[in-house]
């Protein structure tokens, strides 16, 4: 089962520095409706200013990823970590036990990225923080890039959930099988492409989001140059 989350519905917020998409209830945007998806919790679709961004502000017992779009995020928090995360990248954060981090856009262009919570399997973890870069040139699969599972430790950044995250390039006219663990939250970064599951087909356009249940596996069919990612979480949590 597809169901198909259009950009023009998300909740909207702008306060000039920060526009922001909100796919989930958060902050100031409330939709009974709209509480997660299983064990993922937030994605937020956020253009920040250069110059600007988040000052420091507590978290605990999250997993936070974020992936970047366009431009480049600044992190440092109050256990020691620190560092830059550009386009093509992903950084992940165990909030665990508490932490206090801020995270700045000190480029020169705008900052474009998705902000991902996960709710996590176990918690009071030890904070941590990890940045990773994965391959930008267009392929005909979409890159493991997040990871819960033990097994796949070294080829992917660890989160504390039973949940992946894909991401990737698809060229225009090429299509793939995607496999499903758990149920899968698509997000259309980048371009045009078609979801279909078996009983038919769904397009999203960039800013888009589809939910797709109860299925093993989908096609995604570019159709045109794209950017995909996947959220693949537990219906359930803990």
């Amino acid at each position: 089962m597809i169901r198909l989350c259009p950009y023009h519905g998300l909740g909207k917020a702008s306060h000039g520095w920060l526009k922001s998409s909100h796919h989930f209830s958060f902050a100031d945007y409330y939709n009974p409706a709209r509480m997660g998806f299983g064990a993922l919790l937030v994605v937020n679709d956020d253009w920040i200013k250069a110059g600007t961004g988040f000052p420091p502000h507590p978290h605990r017992n999250m997993e936070i990823i974020t992936y970047v779009r366009q431009g480049e995020v600044t992190h440092q928090d109050n256990h020691g970590h620190k560092g830059v995360t550009r386009q093509g990248e992903v950084q992940v954060m165990s909030a665990g036990t508490g932490i206090v981090h801020s995270e700045y856009n000190m480029g020169k262009t705008p900052l474009v990225l998705y902000q991902i919570w996960i709710i996590p399997d176990k918690a009071n973890v030890k904070p941590r923080w990890e940045a990773k870069q994965f391959p930008q040139s267009s392929t005909d699969s979409l890159k493991l890039l997040v990871s819960g599972y033990e097994e796949d430790k070294g080829r992917a950044l660890y989160i504390h959930q039973k949940a992946r995250l894909y991401g990737g390039k698809l060229s225009k006219g090429s299509e793939i099988e995607h496999p499903i663990k758990h149920q899968a939250y698509v997000l259309a970064s980048e371009g045009k492409f078609e979801i279909r599951d078996g009983e038919g087909k769904t397009t999203l356009n960039k800013g888009d989001a589809a939910e797709v249940t109860k299925r093993k596996s989908m096609k995604i069919s570019a159709v045109s140059d794209c950017e995909v990612v996947v959220i693949d979480t537990p219906p359930m949590v803990r």
